[in-house]
């Protein structure tokens, strides 16, 4: 076996060999420390593979099961809470959101509906006030925090990313109606039933199979430090305050707590299987999860523009569906301008795909440096979707 190939372990359909030789390459360039790349088509896994090491002192091999944390890979999985809700009619996308959360209504909000949560309109992509990330792992107060606020922008009229705040926000809403905050919810309704390997936090018993979280090697590079440059205070507010790290995700903190836009622990199996129900038209593995016409919905584009906080670092318009991303015309989650997907903080991404009836995960531990469409992800999606 050459470097080339010794590093990687699991299986691959012949068809599929470009995204092996693509993952395989990440390696041999040294971009990666330790990975795991899923692909499903038409419900069956074509594509599941892992390799290389779960910690930068190289002591622990990344397993078939090792997890990580996927950051904004997160919010695919709470955005579908939300979708459960609104398939049951426990939840609607108009109503105020001060409906199921009262307290919301303050500071000018009454207006404010799930849509613009969802679609990341709402005005709230950060708070005004100091908030530390040990205040971030507070969730009453955090949300307390968010209910008190008013808005950066008026709501409704263009997208600033809720980096952080997406999470709370719609959790919140997920807890007022059903009880319970997203991550349990999750696992109630969907990952539990049907052995997805995704879970928002980390429960302490499966702390082991965690992957450390390793800092990119180059911490910065020019189009980013521009980026920086040119940030509103809406935008660091929704990305400074707090700011997170690679360090910090590694903390036992951080793993127990619940940051349903940030701290989502999966396989990149688990990822591939829970975007899977949005590329299965709400239908994985043989069990229908959403209704075809829910699913559908969640790619209902809400107008492309140039967003308050990811503008200045993509250079283009970007469209937001309800909850993830539109592939668009920048084929930011492939051809295919109507699939759509979520990328995480350093790297990793969900997709979905229901016209070629594929999905795809990607999780690694070595956090690359760009703000987005990290060079590791449009190499997996290019090979994927050349052998199709």
């Amino acid at each position: 076996m050459t470097e080339l190939t010794a590093v990687v372990r699991g299986h691959c359909d012949d068809r599929f060999a470009a995204v092996r030789t693509a993952f395989e390459r990440s390696f041999h360039e040294g971009r990666e420390l330790g990975a795991a790349v899923a692909l499903r088509v038409e419900g069956r896994t074509v594509v599941d593979l892992w390799g290389g090491w779960a910690d930068s002192a190289h002591t622990r091999a990344w397993e078939r099961d090792t997890l990580v944390n996927v950051w904004s890979t997160t919010k695919g999985a709470t955005a579908l809470c939300a979708h459960l809700l609104l398939d049951r009619g426990l939840l609607a996308l108009d109503a105020p959101v001060a409906t199921y959360w009262p307290e919301f209504a303050a500071a000018g909000k009454e207006s404010v509906t799930v849509r613009h949560l969802l679609t990341h309109r709402a005005g709230l992509a950060g708070l005004r006030e100091p908030h530390s990330l040990s205040q971030v792992l507070d969730w009453e107060l955090t949300t307390a925090r968010l209910a008190a606020t008013e808005p950066w922008w008026e709501p409704g009229t263009r997208s600033g990313y809720h980096a952080t705040t997406f999470g709370f926000l719609v959790g919140e809403v997920v807890r007022r109606i059903t009880g319970l905050r997203p991550g349990a919810f999750l696992r109630q309704e969907v990952t539990g039933p049907l052995g997805i390997d995704f879970s928002v936090g980390l429960p302490e018993s499966q702390a082991h199979r965690a992957a450390d979280v390793v800092r990119s090697p180059v911490e910065i590079i020019p189009e980013q430090a521009a980026h920086y440059a040119r940030l509103t205070p809406v935008a660091l507010a929704a990305v400074a305050n707090p700011g997170m790290s690679a360090d910090d995700a590694n903390t036992p903190a951080w793993r127990a707590a619940e940051v349903p836009a940030a701290n989502g622990h999966a396989t990149a199996r688990g990822v591939a299987a829970l975007y899977g129900i949005f590329a299965g038209r709400g239908s994985v593995d043989g069990r229908r999860v959403l209704s075809p016409e829910t699913a559908e919905r969640v790619r209902e584009g809400q107008g492309s523009c140039r967003d308050l906080v990811l503008g200045a670092g993509f250079g283009h318009d970007t469209e937001a569906g309800l909850g993830l991303w539109l592939s668009g015309p920048y084929a930011l989650y492939g051809p295919n301008p109507r699939a759509f997907g979520h990328d995480g903080f350093g790297g990793s991404f969900g997709l979905a795909d229901p016209e070629a009836a594929l999905a795809m995960g990607y999780v690694m531990n070595r956090m690359g440096p760009h703000i987005a469409d990290d060079p590791r992800k449009a190499a997996l999606i290019d090979a994927a979707y050349g052998a199709l």
